[in-house]
């Protein structure tokens, strides 16, 4: 019951924040947020947070969070969960919730090889307070101070609400693992506006990749309590494309159990017609022997923005485990590879 308390209150603690949608460099620390096919995919139950603050050097700074529990049931060969991502932009005072259903299907295609794929359902309410904009028929030139008047129909606060669904699919062994997913298929309309005008959602599309290498047998024997440490090499990859948006992660970390490090690359290292931010993104992360994983990553931004951006720090908490019967055990079958963090 202690379990299920602090799942549940991990979960709800997001529900008194605001945040900004946007894309973490831990991606495979939001699994839920990346693909609707990972519910489930520990086959346990887990629950986990993550926050992110965006470039808190610029006055326009960004924060987001999310919050996720899913469960696996073994008599249904399904992951069930539920997902709540909040975000907000300081300027507009933009902020954002969805709350989403996720559902999953297991697969096991031969021994060793699972196919899961996985739906989800949401609800997205935008809010906005455009009086703390300054358009450019306040500019007074001469004195160089903002009038109150303007002509524009914006309202002092602006809400809109939309539904949206995503699908996704997720193939696996015991040491890689690959999918993709599909967000705003029906591509929403976001605008403000009640008429006259239209604002979609860019579909999301994402392709993600991933493997763990066993390091010098995989184990490490502990010489006190003849336990093992297991000792690992994660490598991953992730691309996503929205509108006219592109762009890659791509890295790796160590996992030395129970310390974890790694160093990834964001961005596409070619010229294009829109900027991609590259960034350095460095990782540590450690974890507990009662199933809590907490990670830390620092963005170094190496694009024209520069270090007055203030980077990004983002931060990552999860906790799984066994609820139920501890036969259970003996059913898990292929578990994906996941990071520890």
């Amino acid at each position: 019951m202690k379990k299920l308390v602090l799942a549940f209150a991990l979960l709800a603690g997001v529900l008194t924040v605001k945040a900004q949608d946007t894309q973490y460099s831990q991606f495979y620390s939001a699994p839920l947020f990346l693909n609707p096919a990972f519910a489930g995919s520990t086959e346990l139950t887990r629950v986990g947070v993550n926050y992110r603050m965006q470039w808190p050097g610029l006055n326009q700074a960004f924060n987001s969070y999310s919050a996720y529990v899913d469960h696996y049931s073994y008599d249904l060969n399904s992951g069930f969960g539920l997902l709540i991502n909040t975000n907000q932009e300081s300027n507009a005072n933009l902020k954002s919730v969805e709350v989403s259903a996720l559902y999953s299907y297991n697969l096991q295609l031969s021994d060793g090889l699972n196919f899961r794929f996985g739906g989800q359902a949401g609800y997205t309410s935008r809010n906005a307070d455009f009086g703390k904009l300054v358009f450019g028929d306040q500019l007074n030139v001469n004195s160089g101070v903002a009038e109150s008047f303007t002509e524009e129909s914006l309202g002092a606060e602006s809400q809109r609400r939309f539904v949206d669904f995503s699908l996704g699919a997720l193939a696996y062994t015991s040491s890689v693992w690959a999918g993709v997913s599909v967000h705003h298929i029906t591509e929403p309309n976001q605008s403000f506006y009640e008429m006259g005008t239209e604002s979609k959602l860019p579909m999301k599309i994402s392709a993600h990749v991933g493997g763990r290498i066993d390091l010098q047998g995989g184990y490490r024997k502990r010489s006190l309590n003849y336990s093992f440490q297991e000792r690992s090499l994660f490598l991953a990859g992730n691309y996503k494309s929205q509108g006219p948006f592109s762009q890659v992660d791509i890295g790796g970390q160590v996992y030395l159990e129970p310390i974890a490090f790694g160093v990834w690359y964001r961005g596409i290292p070619v010229k294009n017609e829109l900027p991609n931010y590259e960034s350095i993104v460095l990782v540590s992360g450690f974890s507990f022997a009662n199933g809590i994983d907490i990670g830390y990553s620092y963005d170094f931004v190496i694009s024209k923005l520069g270090p007055s951006s203030g980077g990004a720090h983002e931060f990552s908490l999860r906790y799984q485990f066994l609820y139920g019967n501890q036969k259970d055990r003996n059913l898990r079958r292929t578990i994906l590879p996941c990071f520890r963090f």
